[in-house]
């Protein structure tokens, strides 16, 4: 008797690309971070630099109502903070736009 599942689908695949620079480079990772009470932060690492993060922030927080800025992380670049649970209207404004292909997304949080 043969496990069939693992055939399937390979639960550590996305592990396994995640130990090389080029991929993890692309990828874009979306956060969702806990503040004090049920207030949360929508943090969004790994947009090219190409790209203007301030005008991103500015769509972006006239789009979803919210409040934003770019903070400078020390171990991740620059980061887009979102105020509240923007992880789903991020997603689909970052494919609509044309920024990022929805395969190069990579949503974290609980």
């Amino acid at each position: 008797m043969s496990i069939q599942n693992l055939n399937v689908f390979d639960p550590f695949a996305d592990a396994i690309k995640g130990g090389e620079d080029e991929i993890q480079e692309r990828l874009v990772h979306i956060r969702i971070q806990q503040r004090n009470g049920r207030k949360t932060l929508t943090t969004v690492q790994g947009l090219s630099s190409e790209y203007d993060l301030k005008k991103i922030v500015r769509v972006c927080k006239k789009e979803f109502s919210c409040n934003g800025t770019v903070v400078d992380h020390p171990e991740y670049g620059e980061v887009l903070q979102l105020q509240g649970d923007q992880r789903e209207n991020i997603c689909q404004w970052l494919t609509k736009s044309g920024l990022a292909k929805p395969d190069q997304l990579k949503v974290h949080g609980f």
